[in-house]
């Protein structure tokens, strides 16, 4: 079920201070997210293409903002650019933003030989990801199990270095998990996938609602035989059901009169519930509903300007915050000085208008110098 995965809550546990050093005791039990990742990805991502739509739409958008590392010749740029042999540096952080979205984590594995600098990044699913709490409350570790493999992974209690980035989302009531836009969706997406297969059934029993054959007989009191009872539920079934018989008249004989049940799709306006579904879909993943073609909620003026608040108010946080993510946890993991990542906003896709209008103002600014003018472009000062 899609709310099968709501379980009895935790009880409150008290996370110690962060200190410098941390005992180490060894790994404890891994604690599991209380919420289905499953259940996530095929009732929401799978089935409803609203909220497929959302994750694709966030995930490509943010995925297409390059990563910018500095100095340009640290190997964490040629790193992130051919991050395994499989897969390019945009496709791993599609998929990077595409679980965050679905599962509100999103985990990255850096591979190494023998504890020297990473060689390979690789994305692991969130619903084979644990986090291995310690003793003080702080995680220690993650698990991963795919079937019977099970593989820890440990990080330094003094250096903190570990193999494995956790990015997630904020959650008020979990140290360890973040809450998804997906979860916040769920009753939206349940009556969105809900009036889908409402009308998918109406389609299947010819496009007319229910209704019942009321037979009165000679008299009035008089009863079907069971033959008769048989022999007309049949012929119903088999003439009048499904959109291949759609609009066969239905021949009535005996006393048999047809007495409508249920309300018609005009009654119920179920369209219009659909709608306000997908309108709150959109509205919890971040993504004007005009990109998602869902009329009655066209606020921007155009397509332009839509594509631009996704992009900066949905897409671009997301790039920055794994931007940061990545700095703090691969950038002093080679000799030398440490690595800054940062999004490129001059080579974003979409932002190339205001970064014009940017360029035309500080030229017209006469009263800053040079470096000013580099400093509030966010370019580096000139050599």
């Amino acid at each position: 079920m899609w709310r099968a995965w709501r379980r009895k809550p935790r009880e409150p546990e008290a996370k110690a201070a962060p200190a410098q050093i941390l005992a180490w005791h060894g790994l404890g039990r891994p604690v599991w997210s209380d919420r289905d990742v499953r259940a996530f990805a095929d009732e929401g991502f799978a089935r409803n293409a609203i909220a497929y739509r959302c994750v694709r739409l966030i995930a490509e958008a943010a995925a297409a903002a390059p990563l910018k590392v500095t100095p340009v010749d640290h190997p964490l740029a040629a790193l992130l650019a051919q991050p395994n042999p499989e897969q390019t540096g945009v496709e791993l952080l599609e998929a990077f933003f595409g679980h965050l979205q679905v599962a509100g984590n999103a985990y990255l594995e850096a591979v190494s030989l023998d504890g020297d600098a990473p060689r390979e990044l690789y994305t692991l699913r969130p619903d084979r990801m644990a986090v291995i709490p310690g003793p003080r409350g702080w995680p220690m570790g993650w698990e991963h199990r795919a079937g019977r493999e099970v593989t820890r992974y440990e990080r330094d209690p003094v250096s903190l270095v570990s193999p494995i980035l956790h990015l997630k989302l904020f959650h008020p009531t979990d140290d360890w998990y973040g809450l998804s836009p997906m979860a916040a969706a769920a009753y939206a997406i349940d009556i969105h996938n809900a009036g889908g297969a409402w009308n998918k059934a109406l389609i299947d029993n010819a496009a007319r609602p229910s209704g019942a054959l009321v037979y009165a007989g000679a008299s009035g009191s008089e009863r079907l035989t069971p033959d008769q009872f048989d022999r007309l539920k049949a012929e119903l079934e088999s003439a009048h059901t499904g959109a291949a018989n759609a609009g066969r008249p239905l021949l009535l004989e005996g006393g048999l009169d047809w007495k409508p049940m249920s309300l018609s799709p005009a009654d119920m306006d179920f369209i219009e519930a659909r709608h306000a579904a997908a309108r709150e879909i959109a509205l919890a993943f971040g993504v004007p509903p005009m990109l998602l073609g869902i009329p009655g909620d066209n606020t921007y003026a155009n397509y332009k300007e839509a594509n631009l608040a996704l992009l900066r108010q949905t897409a671009l946080p997301l790039a920055l915050k794994a931007a940061a993510a990545i700095e703090m946890w691969l950038g002093r993991r080679w000799s030398g000085p440490p690595a800054r990542v940062r999004v490129d906003l001059d080579a974003a896709p979409g932002l190339s208008a205001e970064r014009e209008a940017l360029w035309a103002r500080l030229e017209a600014a006469s009263f800053l110098d040079a470096a000013e003018k580099r400093a509030i472009a966010g370019l580096e000062a000139a050599p």
